[in-house]
């Protein structure tokens, strides 16, 4: 019987459950033999290979492990070739014309009359003319003698082994060295043994490489890596990965990874911006990495020289960086994204604490857009020319509310200075307020409102000109506001004080003028803030206009 069981390494099918075995052998107190198994699935195990004390084999993940009898019920898999017959060869039905077929997702409930099958199934049976192959959950664990693969399907640019019972990766490169044309490769939900000695041919075209859920560590990664001259796309998500740390024997990575331009890291435990960031200074050419979902919660800046010189960002080329639901909860940590990511175009932020508390919500996107000035796309909706002003004099508008120096405007608000001299911007600080007694009078400001006959109002006016801009309006009114009154609110007591009709209301557009002459349009995606936030003050002038639709 010893002959028949399985050595330590190899994958099985139990139940439906897939598994590595660790362990073969007695176990105290118990009559003959028993398999240590580690179970893909978590939840499948009752332990990490302790039994009353002892151990008998370690678990990658913790109490993931079981112990099972050897049994004919178990299945250790099948070749590449059988899995691919299987699935996209069935014999003809002989001269029956039509076929009822039940449809997969009705539940048994749908069947239905299908004409043609086995000229489809012929088509299918042409081995040799398969391009796309999908074998997932197929029990694939081993290759074919050499030269079987190569004769048999030559023409495979994208194959899928995902969740399978492959051992390790001498058994991948068997299978793929012999598919000279292969371009795809998904692995996703196995458990592969770490690279050894593979065969130079056996992955130099791939340029998509799929590793989710396979508990690969990043000192793993960088090893495969060596053998994949071509790759451009991979994706590590869901591997429970920590830190991307190289380990010590670990040589850079060096000419062969200047391909790589995407880098997939959704869904790990990753913490350490500046520590994920240096691990990717072998990879020149990268353009785009994700961190969704990991625990990022600080983004220092890259750190200096001892002259204090900054150093350039193992990161300088990126242009799409992804760090949706992390734990970025201040605005320091975007300030520190432009020197990171100079060339930075698309960002995901959503799910953040920054993002998500009220206090922060409604102006997030605005003050993100103003504090890079290179983003063209934010949460997957573009930047327009306009909202990048409009956001960037917000931006600004606030800055001027605090009482800061313009030491510590430069120091707190690294883009202020940039943005103030791109738009023209001499900042003054805020005038002391009155004191005196706390009443409503007290808090009231005078604003005036001028309604315009065009239906187009200029972006700026020299300031020298506001007064006669405004002058040539031909209705005006003067109304006293508080500063902690919402947009939405004020909007609705200057329609009252035109007296304009309801129906005609939804067409009127409300604009803010600022001292430098710009036109800033106050719309509904911002109307639940409040006048100060806006920066309105004593005599701050607004314009409406009725657009037409």
């Amino acid at each position: 019987m010893t002959s028949d069981l399985p050595p330590v390494g190899t994958r099985l099918c139990h139940s439906g459950h897939l598994g590595t075995v660790k362990f073969v052998g007695p176990v105290d107190g118990t009559q003959g033999i028993w398999l240590g198994v580690e179970w893909d699935d978590p939840k499948r195990g009752k332990h990490d290979g302790v039994k009353d004390g002892k151990r008998y084999f370690t678990c990658l993940v913790p109490n993931s492990g079981s112990f099972i009898r050897p049994s004919p019920a178990i299945s250790y898999g099948v070749t590449f070739l059988t899995a691919l017959t299987a699935k996209y060869v069935e014999n003809p039905h002989g001269d029956v014309l039509s076929e009822k077929v039940v449809l997969g997702s009705s539940g048994g409930a749908i069947e239905v009359e299908a004409v043609g099958l086995d000229k489809i199934r012929g088509k299918l049976a042409r081995l040799e003319s398969l391009r796309q192959v999908s074998l997932d959950n197929e029990r694939v664990s081993g290759a074919d003698p050499p030269g079987e693969i190569e004769r048999t399907c030559p023409g495979i640019r994208g194959l899928d082994l995902s969740k399978n019972l492959i051992p390790g990766w001498d058994v991948v490169a068997a299978i793929t060295m012999e598919l000279r044309e292969l371009r795809s490769l998904s692995l996703n939900q196995n458990r592969l043994r770490p690279p050894q000695h593979l065969d130079v041919c056996a992955f130099e075209r791939v340029e998509e490489l799929q590793l989710n859920a396979t508990l690969t560590t990043w000192e793993e990664f960088q090893a495969i890596l060596a053998y994949m001259p071509a790759l451009r796309t991979v994706e590590l998500g869901y591997n429970r990965l920590r830190m991307l740390d190289s380990g010590a024997g670990t040589a850079p990575l060096g000419s062969n990874m200047t391909t790589v331009q995407s880098i997939n890291l959704d869904s790990n435990e990753l913490d350490n911006f500046g520590s994920i960031c240096s691990s990717m200074q072998d990879l020149p050419t990268l353009q785009r990495l994700v961190l969704t979902s990991n625990l990022v919660a600080q983004i220092s800046p890259p750190p200096d020289h001892s002259g204090g010189e900054a150093t350039q960002s193992p990161v300088s080329g990126l242009t799409h960086l992804a760090l949706a639901f992390n734990r970025i909860a201040s605005w320091t940590d975007i300030d520190a994204l432009p020197r990171w990511c100079p060339q930075l175009e698309s960002l995901t932020l959503a799910g953040n604490p920054l993002y998500e508390e009220p206090a922060h919500r409604t102006y997030a996107r605005p003050f993100t857009i103003a504090k890079i000035p290179s983003l063209k796309i934010l949460d997957g909706a573009s930047v327009s020319p306009k909202e990048r002003t409009d956001s960037e004099l917000l931006y600004l508008s606030y800055i001027s509310k605090q009482a800061l120096s313009d030491e510590q405007k430069r120091a707190v608000h690294p883009q202020w200075q940039f943005l103030s001299s791109k738009h023209g911007i001499t900042d003054t600080a805020p005038p002391s307020q009155p004191e005196g007694q706390d009443t409503l009078s007290n808090r009231l400001i005078s604003v005036r409102i001028f309604e315009s006959e065009d239906e187009s109002l200029p972006q700026s006016v020299p300031p020298s000109e506001i007064d006669g801009y405004l002058r040539r309006c031909p209705n005006d009114v003067t109304l006293r506001v508080l500063l902690t009154m919402t947009v939405r609110t004020f909007r609705l007591k200057v329609l009252k004080a035109f007296k304009i009709p309801k129906d005609q209301q939804s067409a009127v557009r409300l604009w803010m003028v600022l001292p430098d002459g710009h036109f800033i349009e106050m719309g509904d995606e911002y109307a639940g803030r409040d006048l100060s936030w806006w920066g309105v003050e004593e005599g701050t002038s607004f314009v409406i206009a009725t657009v037409s639709p």
